[in-house]
């Protein structure tokens, strides 16, 4: 291994040590100043591999990757970060979720650096930039008076209204050559290449797409339209086995915010025995996805960071299929358990919310939990879980939705031993169907069978996400109670 990191990691952990006082824009001020230092560090470290000798090219894929995954992420905090210490043009609900995806965006370096077996080598990584950024949090937690409300944009519900044979897109995917470019990732180049300004529409034609997709943050307000489910595939086939990260793996990733997807599929099509997989990642603020498909096994969507919406979507998987640290809200979507490999159990949801004052976790309302046609017939064989705690302050709810008898009465299951089960929230609303009953659920401490309609409506898409600002834009059908 390259003689660098070790120094790369330690600087990580001790440079830029700011002692704050003032508990207000220079907290948020110093956890910028690190996160700069972190990111250029990463980008110099990245360019001290020589991909020219064997050796180096083995080192890139097993430091590389996740030096280069800690490069992005940090470099995505960094403009939320700085509209925090530089003007007043955000709410309280705004400072919480960018403080919140900053918090996200450090510990996926770590677990990424973790994954490949590198994280001990540096026991102080974590420690200065994960305190500014909780302390952060407790500040703008307790401070919400003198906070503006968002105004609600208007984009004239062009998402629910598109129609290929009326509405004009900005450019055209299609691989018969009929449009503008033959790949979505060509589109994109060419979208940031032109830097146009306000909401931009890609069409994407019937077709599979056999390509990785990075939409950067730099690219806002994107608008994504296919001709619909299992229509218009986005398909990969990356994976922490063959040598990715979870992060790196996703088929298509989207950082830029404002980000909307329309009857489109994202796969991956791995396999369970591949482990992680993802097919979708999300890193957008303000996201909508309508009549999507999201397939894959493990860690199929990667609710990464910022607030998300689901509407009308089916999700495939097994094991964490839906994890992550955002705030989302599912609404009548259709969750489809799949089968597992056969020594492993499926857990739905595995959030990851990793402090008490973040505003981030998984609400599940009025959709469907279901197995996968290829599951029914011996579903009886494995235990499934509605999900386990990834994080310690792990949070998901599950509100007015049907659960098929393939649920474990237990509900829900450990991630190891006793860790996260008094300070996680898991809590389960009017559920229906055969595996609702909560009669033999967990005795956790942090379960709930939630009984008060004011604690349930705490997760209604108005309340958790601040959906009645911003989705009403799209033009996307929601309920803004439970």
């Amino acid at each position: 291994m390259s003689t660098w990191l070790p120094a790369f990691l330690f600087f990580l952990a001790t440079a830029n040590t700011i002692s704050c006082t003032s508990r207000d824009r220079e907290l948020v001020q110093a956890a910028l100043a690190e996160i700069r230092t972190a990111t250029d560090w990463a980008r110099a470290s990245l360019g001290l591999l020589d991909l020219d000798q064997e050796r180096e090219i083995n080192d890139y894929h097993h430091v590389g990757v996740p030096l280069a995954d800690c490069f992005k992420l940090y470099e995505e905090a960094d403009p939320r970060l700085r509209r925090l210490v530089s003007s007043h043009g955000y709410t309280w609900d705004d400072a919480v979720t960018w403080l919140s995806g900053a918090l996200a965006s450090h510990r996926s370096c770590l677990d990424g650096l973790e994954e490949k077996g590198l994280l001990a080598q540096a026991p102080l990584v974590a420690r200065n930039l994960t305190v500014l950024l909780r302390e952060g949090l407790a500040l703008h937690r307790t401070g919400k008076k003198g906070y503006r409300s968002r105004s609600n944009e208007n984009y004239e519900g062009v998402l629910a209204s598109w129609n290929a044979a009326s509405s004009k897109a900005d450019l055209v995917v299609a691989q018969d050559g009929s449009g503008n470019h033959r790949t979505i990732t060509a589109a994109v180049a060419a979208l940031a290449h032109q830097g146009r300004s306000g909401r931009a529409i890609i069409y994407v034609k019937s077709g599979v797409y056999k390509e990785k997709v990075e939409i950067k943050g730099s690219i806002k307000n994107l608008m994504l339209v296919g001709d619909g489910i299992d229509k218009t595939i986005v398909t990969g086939n990356k994976n922490v086995v063959d040598g990715a990260t979870t992060l790196s793996s996703a088929t298509f990733g989207v950082s830029g915010d404002g980000f909307w997807a329309r009857d489109i599929t994202f796969e991956n099509t791995a396999g369970p025995q591949k482990n992680q997989a993802v097919a979708l990642r999300v890193s957008s603020d303000l996201a909508v996805f309508y009549r999507c498909s999201i397939k894959g096994y493990q860690d199929t969507l990667y609710i990464h960071s910022q607030r998300q919406f689901y509407r009308d979507c089916h999700i495939y998987g097994t094991v964490d299929f839906i994890f992550g640290d955002s705030p989302a809200v599912f609404q009548n979507c259709d969750i489809f358990v799949r089968r597992p490999m056969d020594h492993q159990s499926n857990m739905i949801t595995a959030q990851g919310r990793d402090d008490p004052n973040e505003n981030t976790g998984i609400s599940i309302v009025n959709s469907r939990v279901v197995a996968a046609p290829e599951f029914g017939d011996v579903k009886g064989r494995f235990r499934s879980y509605l999900g386990r705690p990834w994080k310690r302050y792990s949070r998901t709810v599950f509100l007015k939705t049907n659960l098929d008898g393939l649920i474990d009465p237990k509900g829900w299951t450990e991630w190891r031993g006793d860790f996260a089960l008094s300070s996680l929230y898991y809590g389960e609303y009017m559920n229906s169907g055969a595996g609702a009953s909560t009669a033999g659920r967990v005795r956790w401490p942090g379960f709930h069978v939630i009984s008060d309609a004011r604690e349930a409506s705490s997760f209604a898409a108005k309340n958790f996400i601040q959906g009645d600002q911003w989705i009403p834009a799209s033009g996307v059908p929601f309920w803004a109670e439970v």
